[in-house]
């Protein structure tokens, strides 16, 4: 017996869901559980649990067109850079901190 799965039809489309149902869908899942809510509207577990960790990583942006969601993106970047620079200078000014203290003066 052999355990592939059959290919679907070239005429059968891919179905598509707008964000409003996306967002219900993970509400519904947190309260009924990921299986039942999978269940009852008629999607796969898996694309559930995908919505949720969207849902977590992006909060409000999550589902919106990559054109909007690319601003927010670019922003957090400039801001996790900007972090990084803050963090190296903090460092540098322990250092010497630590050096003018040290040295007999």
């Amino acid at each position: 017996m052999s355990t592939k799965k059959p290919t679907p039809p070239a005429s059968a489309k891919r179905r598509s869901f707008d964000a409003d149902f996306k967002r219900q869908a993970v509400g519904l899942a947190r309260q009924l559980g990921f299986r039942q809510a999978a269940s009852d509207l008629g999607v796969s577990e898996g694309n559930l649990r995908n919505w949720a960790d969207t849902v977590d990583r992006l909060g409000t942006q999550a589902f919106l067109p990559a054109s909007v969601r690319t601003d927010v993106s670019a922003e957090l970047r400039r801001a996790q850079e900007e972090i990084r620079i803050l963090k190296m200078e903090r460092d540098i000014l322990k250092k010497a901190a630590a050096l003018f203290a040290r040295s007999p003066g």
